[in-house]
């Protein structure tokens, strides 16, 4: 029994490389820039991590800067933000049928669902919420 097992992690560990297609922008892609299909490449290697659905890619925003040739992998791209740092944004609070609206300042950016702080404008105060689809930001 422990002989075969010996035998099969032997040959998992000599058997050879699967290879795989993987993404690679065709050209350097800035950080803040979102991703089109013609900027994408498939490439055949053995690159564990990185992607290889175009459809993932495509209509994201790049994290990072992208060189041509490099694998993409999950970290370097996400959803294109909405809020931009110094945006004048909604922030809204709710707690069962109370709503309070005022207006604030984005400290930093994101995407909806990210957490960006902002200032109320109001009171100066810094608060941290949630960034919603339509460009609001919720605070709990």
């Amino acid at each position: 029994m422990k002989l075969a097992l010996a035998c099969l992690t032997a040959a998992a560990l000599c058997a050879p490389p699967v290879w795989a297609d993987y993404l690679i922008p065709l050209r350097t892609i800035r950080a803040k820039e979102i991703v089109n299909p013609e900027d994408l490449a498939l490439k055949k290697g053995e690159i564990l991590g990185a992607l290889s659905d175009p459809a993932e890619v495509t209509g994201m925003e790049a994290r990072v800067s992208l060189y041509a040739g490099r694998p993409l992998r999950p970290g370097d791209i996400g959803p294109p933000a909405i809020v931009e740092r110094n945006d004048l944004v909604t922030l809204i609070f709710r707690q069962g049928v109370l709503t309070i609206a005022a207006e604030g300042r984005a400290l930093g950016r994101g995407a909806a669902g990210e957490a960006v702080r902002v200032m109320n404008l109001s009171s100066r105060t810094t608060v941290t919420g949630r960034v919603k689809e339509d460009g609001s930001v919720e605070v709990n």
